[in-house]
């Protein structure tokens, strides 16, 4: 008897800034980014969008590869973080079409940035990623709002400037010369 190969996603939900609100409520910058996310957002209407998602980049074969083995197994609206699990065969494409989403998948839904943190053959290392992601925001966030600057502060903020940096220095000139 053979066991079927499963791969756990960690994706946390990365939200844009929102300056006038930021500056308003006075949060640490880590905070903005990793706020809550809505109450509306249910594991099924997570796994609608990411079965939209994927039917609109692979078509049939991207529907029928991840279609009854795709599930969400942890989600949690105050860190934003949650956990899928799908076949080990196709976990690029799943991550794929995170990628791709730009919108938390409800009614008037925010936009956002859905970053894939870990992929893991067991659901217990992806949850203790996650646990561990969530201690280092509270950390750094708790070092910015004492207004000390350590290393762990920077290195959280380096990662989000590499995250949210979605702007494109070159031009497709560039890229034909080379």
């Amino acid at each position: 008897m053979v066991r079927i190969k499963e791969r756990y996603l960690l994706v946390n939900i990365v939200y844009a800034p929102d300056p006038a609100r930021a500056a308003k409520d006075n949060l640490p910058q880590c905070v903005v980014h990793h706020q809550p996310t809505l109450d509306r957002l249910t594991p099924q209407a997570l796994l609608k969008g990411i079965r939209a998602e994927v039917a609109s980049l692979f078509g049939d074969y991207g529907s029928g590869a991840l279609g009854g083995s795709l599930s969400v197994k942890y989600m949690s609206l105050a860190t934003s973080t949650f956990i899928l699990r799908c076949p080990r065969a196709h976990y690029q494409m799943l991550w794929s079409a995170l990628t791709f989403m730009d919108r938390v998948p409800v009614k008037d839904g925010k936009p956002c940035i859905f970053r894939v943190v870990r992929v893991s053959g067991t659901i217990r290392k992806a949850e203790e990623e996650a646990i561990r992601q969530a201690k280092k925001v509270i950390l750094a966030a708790k070092e910015e709002a004492s207004g000390a600057k350590s290393s762990l502060t920077s290195a959280l903020q380096a990662q989000e400037q590499m995250s949210l940096d979605i702007t494109d220095e070159s031009s497709d000139e560039d890229m034909a010369d080379g």
